[in-house]
């Protein structure tokens, strides 16, 4: 790979966090011209281009990626993972034999120290976290968490030494264009129906997930969900050391055992970890994100005490089941990562007991709303639905027969709808099951809105306005 960008041209599509390092990275490791194409205006990517400035080799070019910037000089094309893969300059780029690549494969050939990948439909950023603290409280260091979380892998290139640890959230977007990219610890969380509309089906879908274990050697480890048949099959595929987690004993892995979190090692007692009442973080699901984190530990070298502490003292992320405000004994609750139906129908879960108002809808990724829709009418008081497919949702839960749902325009007027219809010991709860584009740049955006509008609320509260007036 390093061979292909010294005194060579490089394009990269897509100008977000992970193309703008890509770029980087590339200038600064001896790429003759680095072009950097993006659909977006230059206004729109103001920002992004002034972080480029300073380097003579790049080039940028905004409002379109024409297939005509594929030539057949450039050694390869770098793809920004939210970039659609059926874009016509990627036609162009397999007629011309151009390979293509993404961010995470690039920064791969330049790091020495070993990772930790993480992929799965939901769970990625949870475990993730988890890992990380787990591994820092092992006394690992550095360690350092990137991909999908929030750091693009190319940014710590030169910044951690072979002796430290990378823990690494994957999106499928990030896996489909790998080459040799290969991960000591690879955990695959679950797998379920989405991004239909990026991949074109499933089975595109889940073969992208797939290939983190393609590249493992005998001497690396394979995480796997003994409970997700979709997962548990790849152990026939895996050349690396299989390893377990369940919310029962399993061979060899992490499991459960009288209520204990529990390691199950080949020809050693089962040793105790930590108590399930005493996970930190509320949900069925959670428990499995806790027990693959914990596996995944165990793997890299973290000792039981550690992952134990860890369990009982972590904190939930931003936006992930996040609590924001307490107001009139109403819990608001923003999972704004909770962008497609399986995440929303765990985060409804998460509750049992309590009367729920939920915010939904955004960005249509050619999701089934079903499976949600019966959770909705089982869990839900009140449905508060806005975005692009709010119609799509209402059609799926009028199939179940549910019909206390309003509609809106933004997600201001959901939340002042919500203020209204909450009432004491009730939660609002926004879990989109859905992606966020279609109003903001992200989930993070469209999570901070959230809870600025709540705290917003709170202190109308306590100013003594009534509650849903936001002004």
């Amino acid at each position: 790979m390093i061979e292909l960008i010294k005194d060579r041209k490089v394009l990269v599509i897509g100008m977000a966090r992970s193309g703008v390092a890509a770029a980087r990275l590339l200038a600064e490791s001896g790429a003759s011209k680095v072009t950097v194409a993006d659909q977006k205006t230059a206004e729109e990517l103001r920002n992004e281009t002034g972080r480029l400035m300073r380097y003579p080799a790049v080039e940028i070019i905004t409002g379109g990626t024409s297939p005509g910037l594929v030539r057949s000089d450039l050694a390869m094309i770098i793809k920004s993972p939210g970039v659609p893969p059926g874009l016509a300059i990627f036609k162009e780029a397999a007629a011309k034999n151009v390979p293509v690549y993404s961010e995470i494969e690039l920064a791969y050939h330049f790091i020495k120290a070993p990772m930790i990948g993480i992929t799965g439909t939901n769970g990625k950023t949870t475990t993730t976290a988890l890992i990380t603290a787990m591994l820092k409280e092992a006394r690992f260091d550095p360690v350092v968490s990137a991909g999908n979380i929030g750091n693009p892998l190319c940014s710590i290139v030169g910044t951690i030494e072979a002796q430290g640890l990378i823990v690494l959230e994957l999106s499928s977007f990030q896996l489909d264009n790998i080459a040799k990219f290969r991960p000591l610890v690879a955990v695959f969380l679950n797998f379920a129906e989405d991004h239909i509309d990026y991949h074109g089906s499933l089975d595109q879908y889940y073969a992208a997930k797939a290939r983190i274990i393609e590249n493992q050697l005998k001497s690396d480890y394979a995480v796997l969900n003994a409970a997700d048949d979709q997962v548990a099959r790849l152990a026939g595929k895996c050349k690396s050391q299989v390893l377990w987690f369940d919310r029962e004993p399993v061979d060899v892995g992490i499991g459960i055992l009288r209520n204990w979190i529990t390691l199950f090692n080949p020809g050693m007692e089962p040793q105790k970890i930590c108590p399930v009442e005493d996970v930190s973080l509320p949900g069925d699901h959670n428990l499995e994100n806790a027990l693959a984190a914990s596996t995944a530990a165990w793997a890299a070298g973290a000792n039981l005490e550690a992952i134990g502490s860890v369990l009982r003292s972590f904190k939930a992320i931003e936006h992930r089941l996040e609590h924001v405000a307490t107001i009139n004994n109403v819990d608001f609750i923003n999972d704004s990562k909770g962008t497609n139906p399986g995440s929303t129908m765990k985060a409804l879960q998460s509750f049992p007991g309590r009367r729920i108002v939920l915010i939904a809808g955004g960005k249509d990724k050619g999701s089934d709303f079903s499976d949600l829709a019966r959770i909705i009418n089982c869990e839900v008081k009140s449905l508060i639905l806005y975005g692009e497919t709010k119609k799509n949702l209402v059609a799926a839960v009028e199939k179940v027969n549910y019909h206390s749902y309003s509609l809106v325009n933004n997600l201001e007027e959901a939340v002042a709808l919500a203020f209204k219809q909450a009432l004491p010991e009730d939660i609002v709860l926004l879990s989109p099951a859905c992606a966020s584009w279609d109003m903001f740049p992200d989930y993070e955006a469209r999570g901070n809105l959230f809870k600025d509008l709540v705290k917003k609320q709170k202190k109308d509260n306590k100013a003594g306005k009534g509650a849903g007036d936001l002004g």
